[in-house]
């Protein structure tokens, strides 16, 4: 068995749409397509409990929300709240599954592709990225 991160790529502008407000490729989500979303999304996270395979999985705050650190001239962190311009991709949600080998996991991403949204949108893009095991000692 291993493990693997399955995580949902959005932006901000796919959370402001799950918001109600609406902008270009992002139509704006209902609340019953919100319901059918977390329905579906629990529905999931069920079934990968009931097969032993959920470690763990979480929604993300909007990007807006994330604090941002890299590297000054100086070598020392600067943290900042961005730069995240409307169109910088970030993880969104994630699951940390432990399955039988990637295949799975794949498998497993594949549903999550599968998860309802609004007419007119682009279903988000997902990560399949296998999890390194601590090395002996650490």
């Amino acid at each position: 068995m291993a493990k693997y991160l399955i995580a949902i790529v959005g932006d901000q502008a796919a959370y402001d749409a799950m918001s109600g407000k609406p902008s270009e490729g992002y139509p704006a989500w209902s609340p019953d397509e919100l319901q059918t979303m977390f329905g579906f999304m629990e529905s999931l996270n069920n079934d990968l409990a009931e097969s032993g395979e959920f470690v763990d999985g979480q929604g993300l705050a909007e990007p807006r929300q994330a604090v941002f650190l890299t590297a000054g001239s100086d070598g020392k962190p600067i943290v900042s709240d961005g730069p995240y311009s409307e169109t910088r991709e970030v993880f969104a949600g994630y699951w940390v599954v432990e399955c039988s080998n990637i295949d799975r996991a794949i498998d497993i991403a594949k549903r999550v592709y599968s998860c309802p949204i609004p007419a007119g949108s682009k279903p988000a893009d997902l990560v399949v990225h296998p999890i390194l095991d601590a090395p002996a000692g650490a």
